[in-house]
């Protein structure tokens, strides 16, 4: 029997290829090269599933030149790089990766905020720079972390993980905002309080950002918002870019509405915008908040799961438009 046809986009785990191959005729692009939206459509046209890391963009014009598409798997767990309305239009089951990713996630975002209260950056940039003569009292000093106010923007299973963190290792006073209000067994696990937003931008005294990125959150922390914040407070963003305005945030901290920020995702990313690049107080990470080789491996072994699942007619573990298995 034919085996079906499946495009691997990006480099990948080759315990991941050998494994897809036991099922599929596989093309894979272990070269890594970078793929334009026509690149990848011509590589899809006759392939009926696609791997995906997430920043292969899978749109109508994708799904036009792809008719024999029917999966395509992201390895991670965001999928703003999928038109689901379009991708169920077409026929085409889209799935992610959550969970497997969700406690490094949150062990990242938590290093993230100390890095960026302590001033981490700066104060290894002025040592690699031979500045360091002396010792001064209030020579890089930052802000408390223990005993201060936690905000997190989005209180899903990664929020969640840092409230935890936050509260019961650093006895910090935890305040969320989200959509909706967690359940009381949640709230009391995570040891966290609901609050309006506006009053956890002007309460937080760190504020961590892990919402998931959509066109309702887009710019959802702009310069309106960021004058609300303590001239004292931080922010760090682990979940999308988009979600800040990057323009407005390097404003902010040039001119100390702010007192610093922590960044691992960007607008435009791998693009970061100049005006980021030359303020002092902020920490900047290329989008490695799930970076652990554990971590990576499963999150490319879910998106395979899913792909195998599919194909040998079992329920795919993680379906985003699961209207299209019914169709089926």
């Amino acid at each position: 029997m034919t085996k079906p046809k499946i495009l691997i986009a990006r480099a990948v785990f080759p315990e991941i290829i050998a494994r897809l191959e036991q099922y599929f005729e596989v093309e894979s692009n272990q070269g890594d090269a970078v793929w334009s939206g026509a690149e990848l459509a011509q590589r899809l046209q006759d392939k009926e599933g696609a791997f995906t890391t997430g920043g292969e963009r899978i749109n109508a014009a994708v799904l036009a030149a792809a008719p024999r598409l029917r999966i395509c798997a992201n390895m991670t767990v965001g999928y703003n790089n999928f038109d689901l309305d379009a991708m169920t239009a077409a026929g085409v089951l889209a799935t992610n990766a959550p969970d497997v990713l969700t406690e490094t996630t949150a062990d990242f975002g938590f290093a993230l905020l100390m890095a960026t209260a302590r001033r981490i950056t700066e104060s290894e940039h002025y040592l690699r720079a031979g500045q360091w003569t002396r010792w001064g009292y209030d020579m890089f000093a930052g802000a408390e972390i223990h005993g201060s106010t936690l905000g997190i923007l989005g209180m899903g299973r990664i929020g969640q993980g840092i409230a935890r963190r936050g509260a019961h290792g650093f006895g910090m006073k935890v305040i969320y905002h989200n959509r909706s209000r967690l359940e009381p067994r949640l709230e009391a696990e995570c040891k966290a309080c609901y609050v309006g937003k506006d009053e956890l931008l002007k309460t937080a005294d760190h504020l961590v950002l892990v919402l998931p990125y959509s066109p309702a959150s887009h710019h959802a922390i702009g310069s309106s918002e960021l004058a609300l914040m303590k001239p004292t407070a931080t922010l760090v963003n682990i979940a999308r870019g988009g979600i800040v305005d990057d323009a407005a945030l390097a404003a902010a901290l040039r001119n100390r509405t702010i007192a610093a920020a922590g960044l691992d995702v960007f607008e435009g990313e791998p693009q970061v915008h100049p005006d980021l690049l030359s303020v002092p107080n902020v920490v900047l990470t290329p989008h490695i908040a799930s970076a652990t080789l554990p971590t990576r491996l499963a999150m490319a072994s879910l998106a395979a799961d899913n792909l195998i699942a599919f194909f040998t007619r079992k329920a795919p573990l993680t379906p985003l438009n699961p209207a299209v298995l019914a169709i089926k």
